[in-house]
């Protein structure tokens, strides 16, 4: 469940998106056509568009802050295109956050170098991690994540569990990878990437809003 949405923040208002001598096609899921594509004519349409893949106000501002990052720079690919793939990055971090926020108790940690905790280096020991193939793996294990629970997978139809389990190549982890590690701005964007996310992102929080709503 996505929960209501956002805006992009405050900020981003006050973005001027100038004309374009062409409407900004992008890769992205539609009704019935998981692989299809969106066509954005004019600044308004594309920037109501990103406004509407906001969060559920009541999802920890943290995680609200950082994706709505995302949306920023998705926003300001009406300019250029690369600040999309960007922002593809700033949404899988965003979503990393928040499943370490939801699983991070319930996920083993990435074991690391045994430190003497009575040298002055214990002090400045990094947190645990938790890998983000396993959060995402979590997800299905362990809190029954299925297609049927993403609004964006019931709206266009496809699957998006394999990019979770490693049953679909690449996963979301190796998006996150590639992104990080290797060209941010290689190759197009990858279609409905941010409301995935967005999707992911209200599924892991789900009893969360509902206690936060009042909700049984």
């Amino acid at each position: 469940m996505a929960g209501k949405a956002g805006t992009v923040t405050e900020a981003s208002k006050d973005i001027s998106l100038p004309a374009r001598a062409e409407p900004l096609l992008l890769p992205w899921p539609s009704p019935g056509i998981p692989g299809g594509f969106l066509q954005f004519d004019t600044a308004d349409q594309w920037r109501a568009f990103i406004s509407g893949l906001g969060l559920n106000p009541l999802i920890p501002q943290i995680v609200r802050a950082k994706y709505a990052r995302a949306q920023k720079l998705y926003l300001l690919g009406w300019i250029d295109l690369d600040l999309v793939k960007a922002g593809e990055l700033v949404a899988l971090t965003a979503l990393e956050l928040a499943l370490n926020d939801r699983y991070g108790g319930e996920v083993k940690p990435i074991p690391r170098k045994r430190v003497d905790p009575s040298t002055p280096g214990a002090l400045m020991a990094p947190p645990p991690r938790r890998s983000f193939n396993a959060l995402l793996k979590h997800m299905v294990a362990k809190d029954g994540l299925t297609d049927d629970q993403l609004p964006m997978i019931v709206r266009c139809g496809g699957t998006a569990i394999g990019q979770l389990t490693g049953a679909t190549k690449p996963t979301l982890a190796d998006r996150r990878n590639v992104l990080a590690h290797g060209d941010p701005f290689d190759g197009l964007p990858t279609g409905g990437l941010l409301e995935l996310v967005r999707d992911l992102i209200g599924f892991a929080y789900r009893r969360y809003l509902a206690e936060a709503a009042g909700q049984p």
